[in-house]
């Protein structure tokens, strides 16, 4: 990653980690505390918590998923098998994970960044204070034997 992260993995949660402390004055485990003490009062604190603990977590099964790969690839002689190359996408994986969390956490830290002015702003802000459960997207759990219900596919011409 750029703007002075390495590509070291520890770097890239250090380096946000400071950047978060620094916008907000404090450490992260206040941080954190104030947020759970009062989570509806700065919803960019709110965000940025919940985002660094998603960046957190990636870096760790990150962390995993190398040291796996690398105790496979002691044992590996000069051709990589399937399971450790399946190791190796493992790895791939974890790191867009946590590149693309570290990113979030990023954006959420640029005040100057596209989408966080004008009626972008405003749509992401709606969407903050929205209250009561999200609309269902799928059917309701129907208990075994218990009749389906009928639905009718209208074309667009008249049936005969």
């Amino acid at each position: 990653m750029s703007d002075g992260m390495s590509d070291d993995a520890e770097d890239v949660v250090g380096v946000l980690t400071e950047r978060i402390e620094a916008r907000f004055a404090m450490g992260m485990d206040q941080l954190k505390a104030a947020v759970a003490a009062a989570p509806t009062v700065n919803p960019d604190a709110n965000d940025v918590v919940k985002w660094h603990g998603l960046l957190v977590e990636a870096q760790s099964v990150l962390d995993g998923a190398e040291d796996d790969l690398l105790s496979a690839l002691e044992t590996q002689p000069s051709e990589v098998d399937d399971p450790t190359m399946g190791l190796a996408h493992r790895v791939n994986a974890a790191v867009t994970a946590r590149d693309g969390r570290a990113l979030v956490v990023r954006w959420l830290l640029d005040p100057d960044v596209p989408g966080k002015q004008g009626l972008a702003a405003e749509r992401l802000n709606r969407l903050r204070h929205r209250t009561g459960p999200a609309g269902q997207t799928s059917p309701p759990h129907r208990p075994a034997g218990a009749p389906a219900r009928a639905t009718v596919w209208r074309t667009g011409r008249a049936m005969r």
